[in-house]
């Protein structure tokens, strides 16, 4: 019997993408290409101090491109830094942006670009297909192998004032070209590394199991599972081999190729409300939230659990969903122990009176209206419970 979803209508949007070492040395040209006489480059401190900044500088350097640097960019990137950006983009009369960093930096410049274009704040384009006018030309080049914001429609932005993290869907944020270089990884220290690939993992499992996903999602999310399970363990025990690090980037691709077109789920929606709480690290909250998360979805989509489960090399022959589903979970756990992840909510300080909280910023967000089972307050809330 043939699988309906290849039959159903479905857009897929991707950036040009550019895969392989030196990638990233290949910013002067396009940035020619796209005839932008000045770029604002958005870069933090800590990939300036790995030196891979000055790589891209000096490709734009030789290709007669000026620029101006904006780097005062934290983790969970906030709304203020983006329109101090979006106005050293104007003062310098900056004509296309360079991002050179994981997703903190990629997502800053997204929002530069769409509130230079659009003339409004940043937190006005919360939700879906809120961005009117196109932003400027965007390069980026990851130096992670988790976010993948180098290839999808999505911006996550903190607002510090409400203590959320606000997600902007859009296809007007797809990058115009992405500079996948495997080789700006090897400055990656173990944490940043392991939450990373973490939070591929993540995209690439809500993107499978998502109410929106395709055929053509379908190849990308299971691919992305299949490279991180492989590879993010020998990736911790060699962080230096190149060739394990570039598995991983590519599988970063593919996720993000996968839920920038599916969307996510409710471990992001989750995560977003966790991570503008107590501004911790993206890929640890959906870490930390993906087993309890597939424990209350699985219900709802079994049968896709259950091919991602065989694809990890898991034992899935269980007579009955919950046996499935709690070999599902316990090869999850094993391959946390694995690659040296571990933790709860209650250990990086959540309390259980700040849930009702988390519950209400999470139940609004955009990732929630593709999770493959209807969610509830009172679900959410016992997700967050079981999670401590």
């Amino acid at each position: 019997m043939a699988d309906p979803s290849v039959f159903e209508l479905r857009k897929f949007v991707a950036p040009e993408i550019v895969y392989g070492n030196g990638a990233r040395l290949l910013a002067g040209r396009f940035a020619s290409i796209f005839q932008a006489e000045t770029v604002l480059v958005v870069t933090d401190q800590g990939v300036i101090s790995s030196g891979i900044t000055a790589d891209v500088l000096q490709s734009l350097e030789e290709a007669g491109i000026r620029y101006s640097v904006f780097s005062d960019v934290q983790p969970n990137p906030r709304a203020e830094s983006v329109m101090e950006g979006a106005l050293i983009y104007k003062e310098n009369h900056c004509t296309g942006i360079i991002a050179v960093g994981g997703g903190s930096p990629i997502d800053c410049a997204k929002g530069i670009g769409i509130v230079s274009s659009n003339n409004r704040h940043i937190l006005e384009f919360e939700g879906v297909d809120k961005v009117e006018i196109p932003a400027p030309p965007l390069i980026c080049i990851p130096t992670t192998s988790g976010s993948s914001a180098d290839v999808s429609q999505f911006a996550i932005i903190s607002d510090q004032d409400r203590k959320v993290k606000i997600a902007i869907i859009s296809k007007t944020l797809v990058p115009d070209v992405a500079l996948i270089d495997p080789a700006t990884l090897l400055t990656l220290d173990r944490d940043l590394t392991l939450h990373t690939v973490l939070d591929a993992l993540t995209h690439a499992v809500e993107a499978y199991v998502s109410n929106a996903h395709s055929s053509i999602t379908d190849i990308h999310a299971l691919e992305a599972i299949r490279l991180i399970w492989s590879y993010l363990p020998l990736v911790m025990k060699e962080p230096a081999n190149l060739e394990f690090r570039a598995y991983t980037m590519l599988a970063s691709m593919h996720a993000g190729l996968a839920f920038s077109n599916a969307s996510l789920g409710a471990v992001h929606a989750m995560a977003h409300s966790l991570g503008g709480f107590l501004d911790l690290p993206h890929g640890m909250c959906n870490a930390l939230l993906l087993p309890s998360v597939i424990h209350y979805n699985y219900p709802g989509a079994a049968e896709r659990y259950d091919t991602i489960g065989r694809l990890m090399g898991i034992d899935m022959t269980g007579s009955s969903g919950e046996a499935r589903m709690s070999s599902l979970l316990s090869g999850l756990s094993d391959f946390y122990k694995t690659v040296g992840f571990s933790g709860t909510l209650s250990g990086v300080g959540v309390q259980k009176s700040h849930l009702a909280d988390l519950t209400e910023k999470a139940i609004v967000d955009a990732c929630m209206v593709t999770n493959p089972r209807r969610i509830e307050r009172e679900d959410l809330l016992r997700i967050y419970e079981s999670a401590l």
